[in-house]
């Protein structure tokens, strides 16, 4: 099997987990509060890396300024990425959030043209538009149209989107220095303590503490927070580092769209939410949009080998 064959396998699955972790989300948000939720996430997902790199029985060494790019990475994900996506989602409407969070792959197109030098036809970019498209048109019929939503969460959704694709890129970069594990493993251990710090710090001024243990006497939430921390958080971060050690990051970030459409069909089947006929559509222009992308790559490398030969 390719090295591209298995990193469209890895961010195939990592739509998926990031797509089912909605559910176990909701069921954490019931019993705890969002910053609660983000630091026991992060703790599961610090332990699970710690005991693979103990089981691995190598150390992880970094020079001071190598630390000081991979915080800097951290930074915009997923500190900035979940904070700035928590407090969007208290000001705005969690479809609106999908529609905006939509535009993932339009800001790292952008960016990986001007930061990575990495080319895209335009038949490409007409399909990360069209699958772009798909989401928002589904979220649009879902209601968003009749909401009136604060320009503030907005603001906040829209920012959290930008983060993302900041880390896509930056991470672009950073693998071609450091290990997969090591920036996994880090960026995994500064949530760790972002995430614990605030909420603990909060929790200790208000005398609160009690609040923040509760939540673990919670079967339900246990679950949940054991998915979130060693499959939406650890997971997905190995998986999708992997995807773009190996393949261009624009062609990375469309596939975050298949995430929402999961979703989506999620709530259709499992909570039995209602399906309409522009479900279909959009799902028909998510799915084209993706594979569009991924196709034509495919074949501007083809044509480019053959110009090669030819030479």
């Amino acid at each position: 099997m390719t090295d591209k064959r298995k990193a469209y396998i890895a961010i195939t699955i990592c739509s998926l987990i990031i797509g089912l972790s909605f559910l176990f989300v909701k069921q954490t948000l019931t019993i705890a509060s969002p910053l609660d939720t983000l630091a026991h996430r992060f703790t599961i997902a610090w332990l699970a890396a710690t005991i693979i790199l103990i089981c691995k029985k190598e150390s992880i060494r970094i020079k001071r300024g190598d630390l000081f790019k991979i915080s800097f990475l951290a930074t915009f994900y997923p500190v900035l990425f979940f904070s700035l996506q928590i407090f969007g989602l208290m000001h705005t409407t969690s479809s609106e959030a999908g529609v905006i969070q939509a535009t993932v792959p339009i800001f790292t197109l952008l960016l990986a043209s001007l930061l990575l030098n990495e080319s895209s036809t335009i038949v490409q970019k007409i399909a990360i538009f069209i699958s772009v498209l798909g989401v928002m048109y589904i979220m649009y019929m879902n209601g968003v149209k009749n909401i009136n939503t604060s320009i503030v969460g907005s603001i906040l959704i829209l920012l959290s989107a930008l983060a993302n694709s900041i880390y896509n890129v930056l991470t672009k970069k950073l693998l071609q220095q450091y290990s997969l594990f090591t920036i996994t493993y880090f960026i995994t251990l500064i949530g760790f303590i972002v995430f614990n710090g605030i909420t603990l710090f909060l929790h200790l001024r208000n005398g609160t503490i009690q609040q923040f243990i509760q939540p673990l006497k919670h079967n339900d939430f246990i679950i949940a927070i054991l998915y979130l921390g060693i499959f939406s958080s650890l997971g997905t971060s190995f998986l999708s580092n992997y995807a773009l050690s190996k393949l261009p990051t624009f062609q990375i970030s469309v596939f975050q769209n298949l995430s929402t459409l999961i979703t989506i069909l999620v709530g259709i089947l499992y909570l039995k939410e209602s399906f309409h006929y522009y479900h279909i559509i959009g799902s028909f222009l998510i799915i084209f949009g993706v594979v569009a992308v991924n196709y034509f790559n495919k074949k501007v490398i083809l044509d480019k080998h053959i110009r090669k030969i030819n030479m």
